[in-house]
């Protein structure tokens, strides 16, 4: 029993990003690189936090002042990775390597913040459930210690949100970093912050408290993405028109 809910745990918050990065990253070596590279400047920045955090004695016991600065590093080193993925984009417009789509990968400033915030968000997911799921294999964990049994479930929700809330933070912060859009840059940290601030509630049980409005903040944070990447609403209706006419094509008749 401990084994399915562990892989269960594990498909819900890993799932969609196992996919993303199947179809989308996995064909091309640029995109690997920069993913990789994304997740190393987020360790980077979880490093610095916890030395902070280390530093701080007198507040070490207060997880919000963690959080928090944990946050704020994120945050500077995710601008960071931009200036440094604008800096090398003479050098990546002379590599002749072409995407599975076609088209040069290097050209693509959308697809570089997506790949760049997949990679935030994959290791962000990592290091949040990694002990969970360890702990989830164990005979007779669920709920450790007596808790809720909804704790493992909860954690691998959480976790899928931010990693998906990460990819769209990385798509919106590049594209107004790019235009010169600050209103949309404090979006992404204030978001980030909310977000990060609501995982407070879990070790007080109030898991719907902080669950329903970390995933009204994807809806939003996907919505501008989306917007940012160039989706108009009227292109969206026209795919899900084509894609119920395709399925309807499909479906045989009785005669």
């Amino acid at each position: 029993m401990t084994l399915m809910e562990f892989f269960g745990c594990t498909l819900i918050a890993f799932g969609p990003a196992l996919s993303m990065f199947a179809i989308t990253v996995a064909r091309d070596p640029i995109r690997i690189i920069i993913l990789i590279t994304a997740a190393f400047f987020w360790l980077l920045a979880l490093l610095l936090s916890s030395i902070l955090w280390f530093a701080a004695v007198p507040l070490r016991k207060e997880l919000a002042f963690g959080v928090v600065f944990s946050v704020f590093f994120q945050e500077a080193f995710r601008y960071l990775f931009y200036k440094i993925l604008r800096k090398a984009e003479v050098g990546l417009k002379k590599v002749t390597e072409v995407g599975s789509d076609g088209a040069s990968v290097s050209t693509s400033r959308t697809t570089l913040s997506y790949v760049a915030g997949l990679g935030f968000g994959i290791m962000s997911g990592v290091f949040s459930l990694l002990n969970v799921l360890a702990d989830a294999t164990g005979p007779g964990t669920v709920g450790l210690h007596g808790g809720s049994p909804y704790f493992f479930i909860t954690s691998a929700l959480t976790t899928q949100a931010f990693v998906l809330l990460h990819t769209f933070w990385g798509v919106v912060s590049f594209h107004a970093l790019d235009h010169g859009r600050w209103p949309l840059v404090g979006f992404v940290l204030g978001c980030h912050l909310t977000a990060s601030t609501l995982t407070l509630l879990n070790p007080k049980g109030l898991y719907v408290a902080s669950l329903v409005p970390i995933y009204l903040l994807l809806v939003i944070s996907g919505a501008l993405a989306f917007h940012a990447a160039g989706g108009r609403a009227h292109s969206l209706w026209a795919f899900l028109r084509c894609s119920r006419r395709k399925d309807s094509a499909t479906v045989p008749s009785d005669s």
